[in-house]
């Protein structure tokens, strides 16, 4: 059985930072490229218009996942969780960590409703297939939370031995590909997009589908090598 305290052992203080500098600069280059193609709109939902809500999404998308490599690469190396919260460890970072991956979703809605109709092309075309991602992201969701389960989506496999030596998930969505998640369940973010017809929304889709992918590349990927070689 691998363990998190021999791993641990054989780490060094660079591994800490392995791919976080391509992570600042790949957010950095998403983020100024997703905001230069936002457009203002007369609609203003809570005071703020649907540009303000685009920015501010791209905002919390960044803070999320920053805040996931944080956590990960501290608790991977030090246990920081672990030795802050003990069992209790992984609820207390899902009450962090669940909230944003809801709020994403959510901020993508309203901005795509205060700039809904922007969108060029057939309306029809574009409900049809909105509906049939957001029920494929739903499919792959649920895949999620009954096979993978929610503790190894925050990343259990950081924290505990026992995550970290359970077998690979082939049910669901998993059949189709072993990252249902980054994959599938970002589609709905696409949905969203073509259900409201909003340019807003479709840039947000976009760089959020984008942004997560450089999550998997330079955070979790290496941890993934770490973890399991």
């Amino acid at each position: 059985m691998r363990s998190l305290d021999s791993i641990r052992a054989t780490l060094k203080f660079a591994n800490l930072f392995r791919g976080q500098v391509q992570h600042i600069m790949l957010a950095a280059l998403l983020g100024i490229g997703a905001v230069s193609i936002l457009h203002g709109t007369d609609t203003k939902i809570l005071g703020l218009d649907g540009r303000n809500w685009a920015v501010a999404t791209i905002f919390v998308a960044i803070i999320h996942q920053s805040l996931v490599a944080i956590v990960w690469r501290l608790q991977l190396h030090f246990g920081l969780m672990v030795g802050l919260f003990g069992a209790r460890a992984l609820r207390v970072w899902g009450a962090i960590f669940l909230p944003f991956m809801a709020i994403r979703p959510t901020m993508t809605i309203v901005a795509g409703l205060a700039d809904q109709g922007t969108l060029s092309g057939n309306r029809n075309f574009q409900l049809v297939v909105g509906v049939l991602l957001v029920l494929v992201a739903v499919w792959a969701m649920h895949s999620v939370i009954k096979y993978f389960t929610i503790p190894r989506a925050l990343g259990g496999d950081h924290f505990f031995d026992d995550y970290l030596n359970m077998p690979l998930v082939d049910k669901g969505a998993f059949k189709v590909t072993s990252n249902a998640m980054y994959g599938v369940v970002f589609l709905g973010l696409w949905g969203i997009a073509l259900l409201t017809g909003s340019w807003n929304a479709l840039a947000l889709a976009l760089f959020q589908h984008a942004y997560i992918w450089v999550h998997m590349y330079c955070t979790e990927g290496p941890d993934m090598k770490t973890l399991y070689g």
